[in-house]
């Protein structure tokens, strides 16, 4: 990770596909929050969770299919969407492979 401080980074080059697999890459981890890539086949995600962190989203690559509280939302690349705390949400790749960047913002309550 500190390798990376201070470089212009071309966040699709960073990560690669994997057959069947979502892979992860954390670029930066503080008490604040992360910075991770994501790389997804088609077809996979991860299933429906919560976290107690906003959560933004950066499509880098591709398109991703976010179901966040029931509603679907198709995000595409150079888009981005917010993920409220505490709310039900899932991301899945569904027809194609896609890549994004996730920034996690703890905060004290």
């Amino acid at each position: 990770m500190d390798n990376l401080i201070g470089k212009a980074l071309h966040l699709k080059d960073q990560i690669s596909y994997a057959d069947g697999a979502v892979i992860s890459k954390i670029l930066l981890k503080k008490k604040t929050g992360n910075i991770t890539l994501f790389s997804f086949d088609t077809g996979q995600g991860l299933s429906e969770h919560t976290s107690p962190f906003d959560a933004v989203v950066q499509v880098v690559e591709g398109k991703g299919a976010f179901i966040i509280d029931g509603d679907l939302k198709t995000v595409k690349e150079g888009e981005m969407i917010i993920m409220p705390a505490n709310i039900p949400h899932d991301v899945q790749a569904a027809d194609q492979p896609f890549k994004m960047l996730l920034t996690m913002i703890r905060s004290k309550k």
